[in-house]
């Protein structure tokens, strides 16, 4: 069997740390057999270490598990009684301590304890891989090689492969195409030079936006500001992330590079400032102390005072108005910030000049090309684009220009590079520019991808309204691509839903449909603001119908979610990061889901002071009566509420798998750790559905337990009330939902059909849209994000 496909199924991590419980946890997320190992407890159980570290990480938020189920898959041990374990295993992950004879020692008992085809990395930021390894075997050198995870290992995508000379190019290639597949990982081959990749970039970039607070009269706010989410960056930016990430720990990377780096053109950025030191040495080491650069003061978050150490009040920032950008796209924001005459311009282009001469001047240091930088800063920091993409937004020529002005150091191959004529790092069709190639070469694009930028073109688009398009595919499969403000239902989306499938059910061509899109979410729901503006405004004219602006957008989305349920041709969810509320009712309403491992589903109607009425109740009583393990009350019961519980708290799955187990997403559910494989893998769900003969859902009835059961869920209401964990709003909202969810005024258990209740769905929701307390959430809600108790 060729190394490329032989499969990993079992895994070890040595060292119970921070990051060694996570990589174990997010291959227990993968679907593998896992032993965790730690040093042997000097008192007590010789466990005690490893049980201790493992129990506190449990407790981490965000979680490490997609599913508190998966940590059965993490065995714990020790190195003195379990060690014999590791000779069974395919991988073996080293993530002891960053010392180098600590970590060669225990690679010395490795090689004499693993079987002979079992690969062996270890996880460090800061050492050589070569070092590491250098006393071993060279047969187990050629099975060696550093597996860079980024924390945290779940949610950051990154991976870097750190090959040495002697690793065999077989095992890298087994490697990435397991980080890829297996562990959704984004993965990047680095070369073996101090912090790789991203960190290299990364702390750079960190340290240099600090010199701007300890050297000129920037605020951290304003560093913040123009660091942030305003240049396509994390919205932690610069000093909030260094809190998360801890002072210390980005003070002992920096002062391990400084030497390291003897020829680096900028290495006198790694020295740290005076102030950053005392930071450490006095404990202000950030969100893990309750202080760093910002500290929560009576509910106030307030940013560190250079001068008394004491923390302040946010002042007003003096970079002009920036609020205009909110709206541009992310290449023009970029170019307008470097075109400022303003503190924000000065602070912008000196920030983006130092971060390109820096990221030029790394390759062929630490990247043959300049592609491998921009995916390792997207991946492992979640920059939107990459350095030499923003260089290509800002304008090739310009960007260069400048630097060659103010004297920056300017590396040979991109020299040749304009020599040669050339003004763009990303070419057309797909092309990037290779210094080693000295031309245009082939972006490394994977064929079991779809990137929908690829088929927003005219000649793509088969049908489209202002707010939603449909893509052809190939194949004969097409895609729903929703396009409205943060992915919401709004009018023109539920109006366009009826015209779309319309359009697909006059066209024999169209084999099957997807649903998804590539935005931060699936759908959040209804647009709130919109539906609410619509209220008001049948309020005001006395000669309309009572809400019958809503009542038609209602029945609008019934009709649609029960065409997509029932209709003739294969439908496909490819769902992805929140699927809430009517996004959650669009998603179930599919018969057949492909789901990324990151979805965030529920009917979190309530929140808002509404209940789901666009089929997520009904689908609800047809899962309760897919799901018991009989037809008798008794056996329906205990699912019932499940369901009124998981509905009646808003409950929101923390992961696909969790959205299984809740009963959000069908048991057959495709879950895919890899968010970019995700509408490749829905298209090809749809073409086997079509190929094997598709035959729609059966419109079989559905049990409800009418008046006896309601009465029992509206006693754990009563309960929860008298707890303090329910308002008397939220009692009321819970009694309609039992109402729907046992069938309305049936006395006795009974079969209903869909439209039964549907109308019950609707019915129980038109009288909340004109109730104050409803009113106050949407409000609060659109203006906080945040859910009103009221």
């Amino acid at each position: 069997m060729s190394k490329l496909y032989q499969p990993i199924r079992t895994a070890a991590v040595l060292g119970a740390g921070v990051m060694g419980i996570q990589i174990a946890a997010h291959l227990a997320n993968a679907g593998l057999t896992v032993y965790l190992l730690e040093l042997p407890s000097k008192s007590g159980r010789k466990n005690d270490l490893v049980e201790g570290a493992f129990k506190k990480a449990l407790r981490r938020s965000p979680p490490m598990f997609y599913s508190k189920k998966m940590a059965q898959r993490v065995s714990l041990g020790n190195y003195d009684e379990h060690w014999d374990r590791l000779a069974e295993v395919d991988w073996v992950i080293e993530a002891v301590v960053e010392n180098l004879e600590i970590k060669r020692d225990l690679l010395a008992r490795l090689e004499k304890t693993v079987k002979a085809n079992a690969i062996v990395s270890t996880n460090t930021s800061g050492l050589s891989i070569g070092a590491i390894a250098a006393n071993c075997h060279p047969k187990f050198r050629k099975r060696f090689l550093g597996t860079h995870f980024f924390n945290p290992p779940r949610y950051l995508k990154l991976l870097e492969l750190i090959p040495t000379a002697e690793t065999d190019p077989e095992i890298v290639a087994r490697m990435a195409k397991f980080g890829r597949m297996v562990l959704g990982k984004g993965v990047v081959i680095a070369k073996d030079t101090p912090n790789f990749i991203a960190n290299r970039i990364g702390v750079f970039t960190s340290f240099l936006a600090l010199k701007s607070f300890t050297e000129d009269d920037y605020t951290i706010e304003e560093i913040d500001t123009l660091t942030g989410t305003l240049i396509g960056r994390p919205k932690s930016a610069t000093f909030r992330t260094a809190d998360v990430v801890g002072l210390d720990t980005l003070l002992y990377v920096a002062e391990n590079l400084y030497p390291a780096v003897p020829k680096d053109e900028e290495k006198g950025m790694f020295l740290v400032p005076d102030l950053f030191k005392k930071l450490v040495e006095t404990g202000s080491l950030g969100a893990k102390a309750g202080q760093g650069f910002y500290k929560k003061v009576d509910g106030e978050i307030r940013s560190l005072n250079p001068e008394t150490f004491g923390y302040d009040s946010p002042k007003p920032m003096k970079l002009g108005n920036l609020d205009k950008l909110k709206k541009l796209s992310l290449g023009d924001r970029l170019r307008y910030l470097y075109d400022d005459k303003g503190r924000a311009g000065k602070f912008f282009r000196r920030l983006m000049l130092q971060t390109l001469a820096y990221s030029a001047n790394r390759v062929p240091e630490i990247a043959d090309e300049p592609q491998m930088i921009d995916l390792a800063m997207k991946w492992g920091f979640g920059w939107d684009i990459g350095p030499f993409q923003m260089w290509d937004e800002l304008g090739f020529e310009r960007v260069f220009e400048a630097l060659n002005k103010n004297h920056f150091t300017i590396p040979d191959w991109l020299e040749q590079m304009v020599s040669l004529g050339y003004n763009r790092f990303y070419g057309e069709n797909h092309t990037v520019y290779s210094p080693i190639k000295m031309t245009y070469k082939k972006l490394e694009l994977h064929d079991d991808e779809i990137h929908l930028a690829d088929y927003r073109t005219d000649e793509k688009t088969l049908w489209h309204n202002s707010e939603m398009a449909l893509l052809d595919l190939g194949d004969g499969i097409a895609l729903c691509d929703l396009r409205s403000k943060a992915n919401t239902l709004s009018a023109k989306v539920i109006e366009g839903f009826g015209a779309m499938l319309d359009f697909i059910e006059n066209h024999d061509e169209i084999l099957g449909l997807v649903i998804g899109n590539d935005a931060h979410n699936f759908c959040v729901g209804l647009n709130l603001g919109e539906v609410g503006r619509m209220v008001e405004l049948e309020n005001l004219n006395p000669f309309s119908h009572h809400h019958g602006g809503v009542k038609k957008l209602l029945d609008q989305v019934q009709a649609f979610v029960q065409r997509i349920h029932y209709f003739h041709k294969p439908i496909v969810a490819a769902v992805h990061g929140r699927a809430l509320g009517g996004g959650c009712e669009l998603a179930i309403a599919c018969p057949h889901i492909v789901a990324d491992a990151e979805t965030y589903i529920g009917l979190v109607e309530m929140a808002v002071g509404l209940i789901p009425a666009g089929g997520g109740l009904m689908r609800w009583a047809r899962w309760i009566g897919k799901t018991a393990h009989g037809e008798t009350p008794a056996d329906l019961m205990p699912l019932l509420k499940k369901v009124f519980q998981t509905v009646g708290t808003a409950t929101v799955s923390g992961s696909a798998h969790e959205g299984i187990e809740l009963g959000f997403l069908p048991a057959n559910t495709k879950i895919v750790m890899n968010g970019d494989r995700r509408l490749y893998v829905a298209k090809q769900e749809v073409l086997c559905l079509h190929k094997l003969g598709y035959v729609p859902p059966a419109k079989d009835p559905i049990p409800v337990l009418g008046k006896p059961a309601r009465t029992v869920l509206e006693h754990m209401v009563y309960t929860m009330k008298e707890g303090g964990y329910a308002s008397d709003y939220d009692q009321m909202l819970a009694h309609r939902i039992a109402y729907v969810l046992t069938g309305g005024e049936l006395t006795e258990m009974a079969w209903v059909d869909d439209e039964y209740l549907l109308k019950l769905e609707g019915e129980n929701f038109m009288p909340l849209i004109d109730e104050p307390k409803t009113k106050e959430r949407i409000v609060h809600m659109l203006k906080t994000k945040k859910p009103l108790r009221n």
